[in-house]
């Protein structure tokens, strides 16, 4: 596998990483941590945060290691049942990502739009119903993707590895490496995986749509920052998630060099799971009370 950025030598990309890896480690545990902890942060937004840290936890873990192994050896190839693995992982947390910040967007919508049926509408079973359903959705996405791969061939060492031009078993690298026919598995990325985008990318968009027709008619100006507040660090993730995601995955290969596609890959495999934990943790005055509360704790207990 080639790694992004080759310009750079291998130690300072190690270093990097490393400490991407880590920070966004410490990000997501502390954000699982205080929300699990905190009887103040055990609302369904905060629930549904909790899911989508150790989404992001399990979505860094599938690639970084592997990332930073390749660096420290200088063998860029990975086993074929290893690359296969790596591959329905990083889509199952990946296509789950995707889904539970559009449940997010209807978390906020609720939240602004009918605020007074907010505790009855989004209440914890719900938030798991739906957690439950993105993880399912996603398998099964997966799986069929997963079918897709299996029967085409690679070039491969006689160890058995597979060299790609990425970082990571991603799709399209894997589909342009590949000696067998692809065109069904193209098919299906823009069919099936865009359908998949397009209902949450929807929900979306309705959901912002009425927040904003919402935000509008408040009688203050006070009230309209925060409710734009509120939905200030979701929005942000929602642009820079899924368009990183459309960016790699819906348009013609022909259109994105490979460079092009491993520096959006770093971004919504390394940046997106590290931003995550600190944009909701820094815009968030709940979140950093949380913080400041169990700091003061572990002085008192120590």
């Amino acid at each position: 596998m080639s790694v992004p950025y080759s310009c750079f030598p291998h130690g300072f990309l190690f270093f990097l990483f490393l400490t991407i890896y880590l920070t966004t480690i410490l990000g997501n545990v502390t954000l699982v941590v205080l929300i699990s902890r905190d009887s103040r942060l055990h609302s369904p937004m905060y629930y549904l945060l909790r899911g989508l840290s150790v989404i992001d936890l399990g979505l860094s873990t599938v690639t970084l290691p592997q990332l930073l192994v390749h660096l420290a050896s200088g063998y860029p190839a990975i086993p074929a049942a290893r690359c296969l693995a790596q591959f329905f992982f990083f889509y199952a947390f990946g296509v789950t990502d995707t889904l539970i910040i559009a449940v997010m967007a209807l978390d906020r919508y609720v939240a602004i739009c009918d605020p007074l049926h907010y505790a009855l509408v989004m209440n914890h079973q719900l938030c798991a119903r739906l957690l439950a359903l993105s993880w399912m959705v996603s398998v099964v996405h997966t799986m069929l993707h997963v079918g897709l791969i299996l029967p085409l061939y690679w070039l491969g060492d006689a160890g058995g590895h597979v060299n790609l031009p990425h970082f990571f078993c991603d799709h399209r690298p894997l589909l342009r490496a590949s000696c067998s026919d692809i065109h069904s598995n193209e098919l299906a990325i823009f069919l099936e995986g865009g359908f998949l985008m397009l209902g949450p990318c929807a929900l979306i968009v309705l959901s912002y749509a009425r927040i904003g027709a919402t935000i509008f008619r408040l009688p203050s100006a006070a009230g309209r920052l925060q409710a734009v507040s509120t939905c200030g660090s979701h929005l942000t993730m929602v642009c820079f998630l899924y368009g990183t995601i459309i960016w790699v995955y819906f348009q013609r290969s022909s259109q994105n060099t490979q460079d092009q596609d491993m520096v959006a890959a770093v971004m919504y495999t390394a940046i997106t799971p590290l931003a995550n934990s600190f944009v909701y943790s820094f815009r968030n005055k709940d979140v950093k009370g949380a913080l400041c509360r169990l700091l003061r704790q572990e002085r008192v207990n120590s």
